[in-house]
């Protein structure tokens, strides 16, 4: 079955960096638009970056500049550095896997989404 695990979160304080990491499998990994997601408490999930097959990257306006998206297609993997951090940017960090070229900012476009890992930003 399809499985996306997420890695790379913990605790840093306001303007460190992390680089998450999700690993797909079960899918034909370069078939899928990838996107990460993300969910602080008490608030909506909402959209960050997404990575369509051919490459082409889209952000939320407030993390453009600070976050960048990218995959490897060898090793199944989509990954997210996040610099400049803030601790508004604490949450819960999920990737999503969509069969379609073109990448979506709907979670519900997304065909499968993983556990996720959570990211603390101290002050």
């Amino acid at each position: 079955q399809v499985q996306l695990v997420e890695s790379g979160g913990g605790l840093v304080l306001s303007g460190g960096s992390l680089r998450l990491s999700c690993a797909a499998s079960g899918l034909t990994f370069n078939t899928y638009s990838m996107g990460w997601f993300r969910q602080a408490p008490g608030k909506n999930r909402e959209f960050v970056a997404s990575i369509s097959v051919s490459g082409g990257t889209r952000y939320v306006d407030s993390m453009k500049g600070r976050f960048i998206i990218s995959r490897d297609n060898a090793k199944n993997t989509v990954y997210l550095q996040m610099n400049s951090l803030k601790p508004e940017d604490t949450a819960v960090y999920s990737c999503a896997a969509r069969l379609d070229p073109f990448a979506s900012s709907q979670s519900a476009d997304y065909d499968f989404l993983g556990q996720g890992t959570q990211v603390t930003i101290s002050s």
